[in-house]
């Protein structure tokens, strides 16, 4: 029996999760959030992590407010960085398995390519730095521990992009959204399925891992799909970054190499108009 914890359990990620974790055959999920489990404390993450025999870890909880983050350093840190240090070491401690979820944050933007796993860091935002920090922390203290790093992320949870373009074409007749950013749309859901197949595998040492849906487009084409799909009647203008002005830097390229995934799963990824149908159909 495989005693599976789930932090952040209530976003996007967690809650889908939850919707998935069926599939997986002889297995028990605890589902926890900060009011059940606090991971900046080690010694309740111990707690625990032993007293219900935990084999493995999927850590999706974040601090994902990108732009608060420039000024709330202290909380973006506790949460990305000492929290993630914590999992790791009592992962270790206990002999369970680290899954944790990173970013394409942690990359600067300025490649031309698809980012391989082994290509450097180079964040260009705090949110993005603490994450990558939160990648060192792991790479320090885990045993056996996996890195996701994804993009774009959304859901029918919680707060994303595609809620906020739905909520703002009731709201508007005409949305500005930018048009110079470049990257694949993530559905949790899809995301979900795969760390379930990684759960089956045995690991030893620190796997880094890239996962966003196929295809690439700019905020505004999703946006524009979006409308389009949920025959909303709302004009979206495309814009530049400079015309949206916002207190962290978004990297302007964020697509990810897949490849290495994919081989290891031996799983097509599906292409991220297709999985935006899906989500919307539950929205």
């Amino acid at each position: 029996m495989r005693n599976i914890l789930v932090t952040g359990s209530n976003g996007q990620l967690g809650r889908a999760l939850k919707d998935v974790s069926f599939k997986l055959e002889n297995s028990r999920f605890y589902f926890t959030d900060i009011e059940e489990l606090d991971i900046t404390s080690e010694n309740k993450i111990r707690e625990f992590l032993t007293s219900n025999d935990i084999n493995c870890i999927i850590n999706c909880a974040a601090y994902t407010a990108v732009d608060k983050a420039e000024t709330d350093r202290k909380n973006a840190y506790l949460v990305n960085v000492t929290a993630v240090e914590n999992l790791a070491k009592k992962a270790s401690e206990t002999g369970a398995t680290l899954i944790n979820i990173s970013t394409d944050y942690v990359f600067d933007g300025n490649s031309k390519d698809p980012y391989k796993e082994d290509q450097p860091p180079n964040p260009n935002s705090y949110y993005g730095e603490t994450k990558y920090l939160g990648e060192q922390k792991i790479l320090e203290f885990s045993k056996k521990a996996i890195i996701i790093r994804t993009a774009w992320l959304y859901s029918e949870y919680g707060n994303n992009f595609v809620k906020t373009m739905i909520r703002l074409a009731g709201e508007k007749n005409q949305i500005n959204v930018v048009d110079d950013q470049i990257g694949s749309p993530t559905y949790a859901g899809d995301l979900a399925e795969v760390i379930l197949k990684l759960i089956k595998d045995n690991i030893d040492g620190v796997e880094f891992y890239h996962y966003s849906n196929e295809g690439s487009c700019s905020w505004y084409e999703f946006a524009a799909d979006i409308m389009k799909l949920k025959k909303l009647n709302c004009n979206i203008n495309p814009i530049t970054s400079s015309e949206y002005p916002t207190a962290a830097a978004r990297p302007k390229y964020s697509l990810l190499d897949k490849t290495k995934i994919k081989q290891k799963l031996k799983i097509e990824i599906p292409q991220w108009h297709d999985s935006l149908k899906t989500c919307l159909q539950h929205i």
